[in-house]
């Protein structure tokens, strides 16, 4: 298992990152490889700093690297050698099994459109984010933030997205799925919600529950959560306030502390031909470690060729 890692990602890197990468190297198993892209004598000096002398943490050059400000397209044309466009490079030609970065998340989801592409049959890639619940597990929610205005086919086709997340990431089976809305009832919503309830109703291939509302998302009503992009982006963001809040105030709860954004390390790009997973630009050491965590999981569960499989028979 290879794990590209982009070294010069996030507000706090590379000193987070490759402090992340060396948590991981020392949790996951033995036949892991963890590749850091990015200036290879800062991240060299790095590794030498915490003295690690192992030969599962590699070191990938890369002269240019995007920031977090910068036009995601542009920047992808501009900086062929950036961090971001090298791991996507190293992904594309399958020299890994999968592409973390904590950086630009416009150019990360850019570039896993035109590097890696999207499986056939696929509307329009989803970011997806793993809610807490209350029984203790763990659902799935999508979109948080890389469509904001979509079209009802693109939330039925999310409901199929997330259906596979939840099964072959989360082992949920048969995940019931629920439509964000305004109301329970039937008819509730807007020109995009309606429509797509009656589309994600009529889809034998998922299980739909219906409608929820927002005081749903941590109980057990449905293991998927469709939305759309600017939608999901709010409740992920709320979600990680309540966090913040709560620890301002020196409150200490289980389930709230599982609000943190820590926890999971990163949100999956779900729908593209291999591997990719974006993380907060604050990331921590320990939300590095746990992205890598997250990647090498969705490596070993093959995501890509199950949404590849299904929507080969789909269509």
């Amino acid at each position: 298992m290879k794990i590209a890692l982009d070294a010069m990602g996030g507000d706090f890197a590379p000193e987070a990152v490759v402090e992340g990468a060396l948590l991981a190297a020392e949790t996951l198993t033995d036949e892991v490889e963890i590749f850091l892209i990015g200036d290879e004598d800062r991240v060299h000096s790095l590794l030498q700093k915490h003295g690690y002398k192992g030969s599962r943490v590699k070191v990938v050059h890369a002269s240019q690297v995007i920031g977090m400000g910068e036009h995601p397209t542009k920047a992808l044309t501009q900086k062929p050698d950036s961090s971001i466009a090298v791991g996507y490079g190293m992904l594309a030609s399958k020299k890994v099994d999968a592409f973390c970065s904590a950086g630009n998340t416009g150019a990360m989801l850019v570039g896993a459109v035109f590097s890696v592409k999207q499986v056939e049959g696929i509307l329009r890639p989803a970011l997806a984010s793993f809610i807490p619940k209350l029984s203790g597990g763990l659902g799935v929610l999508l979109d948080v933030g890389a469509i904001a205005d979509c079209k009802p086919e693109i939330l039925e086709q999310f409901g199929e997205i997330g259906s596979i997340c939840a099964q072959y990431i989360l082992d949920i089976e048969n995940p019931r799925v629920g439509l964000m809305n305004l109301g329970e009832e039937e008819g509730k919503g807007n020109m995009v919600t309606q429509p797509a309830h009656k589309l994600l109703k009529e889809n034998t291939s998922i299980n739909f529950i219906g409608n929820i509302e927002g005081r749903d998302l941590f109980n057990d009503k449905a293991d998927v959560i469709v939305c759309d992009g600017f939608t999901g982006n709010v409740v992920l963001k709320l979600a990680e306030s309540i966090y913040d809040i709560l620890k301002e105030k020196n409150i200490s709860d289980p389930f709230f502390d599982r609000f943190n954004y820590e926890a999971v390390g990163g949100s999956p790009i779900l729908g593209v031909n291999g591997n990719a997973v974006i993380g907060h630009g604050v990331s921590s050491p320990t939300a590095i470690c746990n992205m890598l965590h997250l990647a090498n999981k969705m490596a070993e569960a093959h995501i890509s060729e199950k949404f590849k499989q299904f929507f080969s028979v789909s269509n």
